[in-house]
């Protein structure tokens, strides 16, 4: 019964994994974006103003977006390589994972 149950979660998420490679994409960026951000501001601290707004822009607009879209076809291909068995309980315990680490970064 337990087999099934797991079998059929893990076809279910099989289907959205588009969709959850996105959402565990999105919520490590949200958790260590502050972290990036905090890096490059403090490379580029001695410079005009000017061009540490222009580097933010950059990065906000491009860099976070450039980071999604490579992260996120990267996590599909690797939950499309575990068994549907075990697919279930990998995406519940990356998504425990990350609030886990979300609420000790205090991200939200």
């Amino acid at each position: 019964m337990i087999n099934e149950i797991l079998l059929e979660l893990g076809a279910w998420m099989r289907g959205h994994l588009t969709y959850i490679s996105v959402m565990i994409a999105a919520t490590l960026l949200v958790i260590f974006g502050n972290d990036v951000n905090r890096a490059v501001k403090r490379q580029i601290r001695h410079y005009h103003f000017f061009f540490r707004t222009i580097v933010f822009v950059l990065l906000c607009a491009f860099g976070y977006g450039i980071l999604m879209n490579w992260m996120s076809p990267f996590i599909q291909f690797q939950l499309g390589l575990v068994s549907t068995r075990f697919l279930g309980p990998l995406v519940i315990g990356i998504m425990l994972a990350l609030g886990i680490i979300a609420e000790r970064k205090h991200t939200f």
